[in-house]
């Protein structure tokens, strides 16, 4: 298996706090897939105001973290290094649970096509065993 601690993450992404949402890659395979963590903290800047009485993780944040989970198998290919991936489209995205403080989101995302600097991966995020967001997500190399 392939780890990557957050140092490692930030040689292949371009995001930084608060907007890097990807803690841990357990593993991941370049232009395959990638597994990673976001460990989910009361002090968020998010919870602040989304919300203060239920504080609950933003699902397009959600699905960012998973675009980002699949920037990491994208762009640690040795052709990809120093680019950025951008989104295409997000289809077939459903919300199915809450993502709160205390949780580790589990990030999935697998290549499903790729053709030159285009593709689309299947995402899945769960939490304890449940999936929260499912989506395909589309993506360009730039």
């Amino acid at each position: 298996m392939n780890h990557l601690n957050i140092k490692q993450i930030e040689e292949i992404l371009p995001h930084r706090h608060p907007f890097l949402l990807v803690d841990y890659i357990e593993d991941y395979e370049p232009g395959e897939f990638a597994v990673g963590y976001k460990c989910v903290t009361f002090r968020e800047d998010f919870f602040k105001g989304h919300f203060p009485q239920e504080p609950v993780m933003p699902g397009v944040l959600i699905v960012e973290a998973l675009a980002q989970t699949g920037a990491v198998a994208i762009l640690s290919k040795p052709e990809n290094k120093g680019r950025i991936a951008y989104f295409g489209g997000i289809d077939k995205c459903r919300f199915k649970g809450k993502v709160q403080p205390g949780d580790k989101l589990k990030l999935e995302m697998k290549v499903m096509k790729q053709k030159g600097p285009m593709g689309v991966g299947e995402a899945v995020a769960t939490v304890d065993g449940k999936v929260v967001v499912k989506a395909e997500l589309t993506f360009m190399v730039g």
